[in-house]
């Protein structure tokens, strides 16, 4: 029978556990953290993620943009509609449907919030009277009439 000291059971593990630990053991408490090479490809994931996403994402807004200029111009030409019910004629300025003038029906004000909107590029809407109705008008993102990107009622 073979007779086993006792040094010799403790320092099998105390040589396996060293063995297995060497690895991490070998780098110096200063040399913890990222690579510079391990940063930089974060970055440059990150910078792929970006060209590719950003670009989606300012196309909808502007989609937005433009479908709420739409809106407004519909709630606009409601409000004007309905002066026109109560009053028999079309309002001479925007600032009619807010405030009450000479006329005797007027039962406003006729937009919500008690002002006038703003299209979402920041600019006034554009109201004129013509032969038969009118016209509700925003610039859109130029700001300027024409240039194909007017929206009007």
């Amino acid at each position: 029978m073979k007779t086993v000291r006792k040094n010799e059971v403790h320092s099998s593990p105390r040589r396996s556990l060293r063995t297995s630990t060497s690895s991490v053991e070998s780098r110096s408490p200063g040399r913890a953290g990222f690579t510079l090479i391990e940063v930089l490809l974060v970055v440059v994931i990150i910078g792929i993620l970006a060209a590719v996403v950003v670009p989606r994402l300012s196309g909808r807004v502007g989609q937005s943009q433009v479908s709420a200029a739409k809106s407004s111009v519909a709630a606009i030409g409601l409000a004007v509609d309905l002066y026109e019910t109560d009053n028999g004629n079309f309002p001479a300025s925007l600032q009619a449907l807010l405030t009450k003038g000479s006329e005797q029906n007027w039962r406003g004000p006729y937009l919500k919030k008690g002002e006038i909107p703003i299209d979402p590029w920041g600019h006034e809407f554009v109201y004129t009277l013509k032969e038969n109705g009118y016209e509700i008008k925003s610039f859109g993102a130029n700001g300027a009439d024409g240039g194909g990107d007017d929206i009007t009622n």
